[in-house]
This record gives C-alpha cells, sequence and structure tokens, in this order.
C-alpha cells in the first residue's frame, strides 16, 4: 500500500521546491550512501527508523539536521522515523538557527524559557513537533538502543569514536555558520546551511523504497 505523504506547511512547500538534488556532488552521496542504507534495512523490515543528529554543542547544525531530516521523512511518507539531536555537551540552541528554521516556513513555539529553552517546531499541522533543546546525545531524552548515530560536525565525530547503543555511526558534517556570528552574512550564511542540510536529507529520503 502507498504511503500517505504529510501535507507541510505551504512555505516548507516552497522551500522544498527550490532544493536542487541534482547539485549533490558524487563524492557527498557515497557520504550519504550509509545513511540511505541504514533507513532502507529498517524501512524494508517495518522497523522503526531512529536518528540521532549530534554535534558538539548541540546548538546548530545537529538541530537544522534534524528537524530538516523529520520534515524529509514526512515528504516522503517514509513511516516510523523518529529523529533526535544531541551533543558532546549540552549549551543551548542557537537563536539564529530557530530563526532560520521559522524564516524557511517551520512554525516554532517557546515552551520553556532560561539558559536553555525548549522549542516545539511544527512543519505540519497534524504532526507531531519536534522538540528542539540542547542535551547531550546519551541524554534520557534520546534513545538508548538500535539508532544510528550521525556525525554532523568534524569535533564531535573525532570526540566520539564509540557511540553506546549504536547500531551504526555515521559521520555527515556540515561546515559550521558559527564562523560568521556577529557578521553582516551571519543571516545568509545560516541560511545556506540550513539549505544544504535540507537538500542532502530530501536527497536521503527520496531514495528509499518503500
Amino acid at each position: 500500500m502507498a504511503s500517505t505523504k504529510t501535507i507541510l506547511f505551504p512555505e516548507i512547500e516552497n522551500v522544498i521546491n527550490t532544493l536542487n538534488l541534482e547539485s549533490i556532488s558524487d563524492k557527498r552521496k557515497v557520504v550519504l550512501q550509509s545513511l540511505v542504507d541504514f533507513i532502507q534495512g529498517k524501512a524494508s523490515n517495518q522497523q522503526e527508523i531512529r536518528l540521532n543528529l549530534i554535534c558538539t554543542h548541540n546548538s546548530r547544525r545537529s538541530h537544522l539536521s534534524q528537524v530538516w531530516a523529520q520534515t524529509a521523512a514526512a515528504h516522503y511518507g517514509v513511516k516510523n522515523v523518529f529523529c533526535y539531536s544531541g551533543g558532546t555537551e549540552a549549551t543551548a540552541m542557537f537563536p539564529m538557527a530557530a530563526k532560520t528554521l521559522v524564516k524557511q516556513g517551520f512554525q516554532i513555539k517557546t515552551i520553556a524559557l532560561g539558559n536553555n529553552p525548549v522549542y516545539a517546531i511544527k512543519y505540519a499541522e497534524n504532526e507531531h513537533p519536534v522538540i528542539g533543546f540542547s542535551k547531550t546525545f546519551d541524554d534520557d531524552f534520546n534513545p538508548q538502543s538500535e539508532f544510528a548515530a550521525i556525525l554532523t560536525c568534524s569535533s564531535a565525530d573525532k570526540g566520539c569514536p564509540f557511540i553506546a547503543g549504536a547500531e551504526v555511526r555515521i559521520p555527515i558534517t556540515f561546515e559550521d555558520p558559527k564562523a560568521f556570528d556577529n557578521t553582516p552574512q551571519q543571516a545568509k550564511k545560516y541560511e545556506e546551511r540550513s539549505l544544504q542540510i535540507a537538500t542532502e536529507m530530501f536527497y536521503v529520503f527520496s531514495q528509499i523504497k518503500q
């Protein structure tokens, strides 16, 4: 039976329509293939697909990756996908990461304030929001076994040679937009990084046969 595609917010659909999956290089597709294989294996066996996107501070790239992976799964109708994020240390989701997602069509509600705010990030009216806040990758909020650990930054990749409970460890690293904080290019660079992550996550889920 064909999967029913989730109806995403129109503003997000507009962004998706600008993504060029053909722009991904063959070299990068090789990097992404391990994630395709993990998801395909789980989908083929009708098992739950748990992805833990990991970066050093769980503040920027890991959140963008978590949100876009969950959105891509919904867009392509890949069921039983649960995306998480974490860091080697907990800090806070950086405000510009949240602002970038809002600009790209996500609806974000702050559900707890403080030094480490908690956000509900919605991509569709009838889907459960992604819960965004900074935490370590092994936090109780995240899965403890039967998940793929996806390292989204090189320092986390080097700093986490072993991740307990992970079935596979997949480095898919992105350049850090933090390098442009407090510069005139900040918003533009965050948007570029978010779109790169979106393009690659949509490519991954576009490869899944159901």
